[in-house]
């Protein structure tokens, strides 16, 4: 017998006998259907550790903070894919979903990193001033390389972005307030020390900053993003169904383009 048809392999995650299906070591049917909201069984099976209350109360925060913004990119897409191809459901989502990248949803992921990249090379400050003191640090280093700080700012929350509060308050709440919490609210504090102006702490970013003080996966940051922005591009084809605006974007786009000389791309 080849070796491959004798090679086990391991995971505790999902697996079905002929009666039976059992995830995470439970029985699916019997112990979780029923039981287990969707929120903690998504964390569950990232973590393999089925997590606190108070963990899931923060964890589905922010997939509530993620879900849907409007007629963002990720959104029109899904539309005008479905309007193209209303035979492919996967299809439109996936169009949006792969829409998700360093300007949408990819924040969430750059800013869970970026603050956890400082927390590994300094010492845990054990006051508020001592946080403030390493933010400093931190805005004055990006600035000197160029470089934004992931997290600061929105097109459109100016004045703030009312999902920041709410998600640090609920954090607190929780008892899941953590180093990289601390120092997203300390640069929030201190940039303007150094930018000279004042900038607000983005949904996203703060949504990355509890994720990561809930202990998920680093790498899979952006994965729990794309995860609520999932059932928003459900509710986008949804409403498209009952009210759809698709064939509208694209007849607006068609019907306002005029014709140019050819330009010769150079590099800049």
């Amino acid at each position: 017998m080849a070796d491959h048809e004798t090679a086990g392999y391991e995971t505790a995650l999902g697996s079905s006998t002929r009666e039976t299906i059992t995830l995470l070591g439970h029985d699916l049917a019997a112990d979780v259907m029923g039981t287990v909201s969707f929120g903690e069984l998504a964390f569950w099976l990232a973590t393999q550790e089925r997590p606190t209350p108070g963990q899931v109360r923060v964890f589905e925060a922010v997939l509530a903070a993620l879900a849907d913004h409007g007629f963002t990119p990720t959104a029109i897409v899904t539309r005008l894919t479905w309007l193209s191809a209303p035979d492919s459901v996967q299809g439109a989502l996936a169009a949006g979903l792969l829409g998700g990248g360093s300007r949408f949803l990819g924040v969430t992921e750059d800013c869970g990193n970026f603050l956890h990249d400082v927390l590994a090379g300094a010492a845990l400050p054990v006051d508020e001033a001592g946080w403030d003191a390493l933010a400093l640090e931190t805005v004055r280093a990006r600035r000197a390389a160029g470089a934004f700080v992931p997290g600061l700012g929105h097109h459109v929350h100016k004045d703030g972005d009312p999902r920041t509060p709410r998600l640090m308050q609920i954090a607190r709440e929780e008892g899941q307030f953590g180093p990289h919490l601390e120092l997203f609210a300390a640069i929030g504090r201190v940039h303007h020390e150094v930018l000279g102006r004042t900038l607000p702490l983005n949904g996203a970013g703060v949504c990355g900053a509890a994720l990561a003080d809930l202990g998920l996966p680093l790498p899979l940051l952006r994965g729990f993003a794309l995860l609520a922005r999932t059932a928003g591009l459900i509710g986008q084809l949804a409403e498209e169904l009952r009210r759809p605006v698709g064939n509208d974007v694209f007849l607006s786009v068609d019907g306002h383009t005029r014709p140019v000389p050819p330009q010769p791309w150079t590099a800049t």
